[in-house]
């Protein structure tokens, strides 16, 4: 109870707050007079501010940024047009982007901690994926009753048609928002996609069902509709609809962890009791959408060693490219088969020449379903949604007792609880990679490589 002191606190005051941290969804945390926990979003650690609230519980409470009355250290000036008239792009449009990354892997390493209860964790790598700005090679757009397409407002189906975000690569959006674009059917979905050949294809699709990712064209715009994209040395072509990384350099980055982390897994002391030929050696590409995956594990898994190649001091080196060294006990002529599970449509509608030399067993359903079938593997890796595995598959992936796993995640609270699941199973985390992949938003993305425990 509120003491003469410390007034009682309602839902629509106005309250100074000066903000301590950042929480998990790229909300400042700070604590009222009578010690709730109050998130307010756009408000950064160092930065004292007047803000509403909006929500009231009996420990937290929410509330909106009215004013900034002293900026901390953190803040700058807004970077994005769109956010600045509301849209819910760059949430972290007025951040120092020199400050984004560490603050990112605070509120991660804070999730695993508290949410996964992991404290045994190793320092994670932190990257800065570059560009900055200009990085998205792919949006979609909302259309309004006027035909006129943007980017939806922050909790809103309300759209900013006027500015473009500054994520958007150059010519992306070009003549389709802004003053004199194209109209297009209301209240359709415009999807826009510049591919590695630089070629744009616009696709208007119907609006799916919350939750749900398009896979149904209903009209092709401009280009083909089926995009080129490159990654870890590879074309891959797919429907403008079907997943692809947003960031363009971020397929490449995570193939690159992917290689390194695999190529010292310790692949005979892990492997020792699966049922095949010394020859012979099985992966799991789970959610693995056209196959990005596909040739680091089919590459790693055909010649990795135990231990480092000659010259590597860390696998965090970043020198270091995954070749192993010539002088190097590294088996050759295994045979690795990689099964790819994915549930869209548009990703498995077409083999991708791409994986052609690769021996790969594609199945079109739910992990969770399709993994009860799946041969047993040596080697693992997840890329789920943003929900994350979920306990479900983390159990059933771990009760197959592969050697080698690479987690990936893009929602620090699901990644926690996967984790948590993987060590319940009796798997440690070994490396951990923290990824600003969405530059100017509070989005993340990380990956874990987990062994089993018992081989240290």
């Amino acid at each position: 109870m509120a003491s003469a002191e410390t007034p009682e606190l309602a839902k629509g005051d106005t309250i100074r707050l000066t903000v301590e941290r950042m929480a998990h969804g790229g909300e400042g945390i700070a604590h009222a007079a009578d010690g709730r926990t109050i998130f307010v979003a756009g408000a950064y650690p160092g930065d004292t501010v007047d803000a509403e609230l909006t929500q009231l519980k009996k420990r937290f409470g929410r509330a909106r940024l009215v004013d900034v009355v002293e900026a901390g250290p953190l803040r700058v000036e807004s970077s994005c047009p769109a956010a600045a008239a509301g849209a819910g792009c760059c949430d972290f449009a007025t951040l120092d982007p020199e400050a984004e990354l560490g603050l990112k892997a605070d509120v991660m390493l804070d999730q695993l901690r508290r949410l996964g209860k992991l404290t045994d964790l190793p320092d994670p790598q932190l990257i800065d994926v570059h560009p900055r700005r200009g990085w998205r090679t792919r949006v979609r757009l909302g259309v309004d009753a006027q035909g006129r397409a943007g980017l939806r407002k922050r909790g809103s189906h309300d759209l900013v048609t006027d500015v473009a975000c500054t994520q958007l690569a150059p010519g992306l959006v070009d003549g389709l928002v802004g003053p004199g674009a194209q109209r297009f059917t209301p209240g359709s979905e415009v999807i826009a996609v510049l591919d590695a050949d630089g070629v744009r294809h616009v696709v208007e699709t119907s609006k799916p069902p919350r939750g749900q990712r398009v896979e149904r064209v209903e009209r092709v715009l401009e280009g083909s509709g089926t995009v080129r994209e490159t990654a870890d040395g590879h074309d891959f072509r797919f429907p403008a609809t079907a997943f692809w990384q947003a960031h363009t350099a971020a397929p490449d980055t995570y193939a690159k962890l992917v290689r390194n982390w695999l190529s010292v897994a310790d692949v005979d002391g892990a492997y020792a009791d699966l049922p095949y030929p010394d020859s012979k050696r099985v992966a799991w590409d789970l959610y693995g959408g056209v196959g990005v995956f596909v040739p680091a594990l089919a590459e790693t898994l055909a010649t990795t060693a135990p231990g480092l190649p000659a010259g590597a001091t860390s696998v965090l080196d970043e020198e270091f490219d995954a070749d192993i060294d010539a002088d190097s006990e590294a088996p050759s002529g295994l045979e690795v088969t990689v099964v790819s599970v994915d549930y869209s449509p548009a990703a498995a509608k077409a083999r991708q020449d791409a994986l052609a030399d690769y021996d790969v067993e594609l199945h079109n359903d739910l992990v969770e379903k399709a993994i009860d079938q799946l041969p047993k593997p040596d080697a693992i890796v997840l890329d789920p949604p943003r929900t994350g595995a979920g306990a479900e598959v983390v159990e059933k992936a771990a009760s197959a007792r592969p050697g080698a796993v690479v987690h990936v995640g893009c929602d620090p609270a699901t990644f926690a609880r996967d984790l948590a699941t993987w060590r319940e199973q009796g798997y440690a985390v070994r490396r951990l990679a923290v990824i600003n992949a969405f530059p100017g938003t509070h989005h993340m993305e990380a990956l874990a490589f987990l062994e089993p425990a018992e081989l240290y």
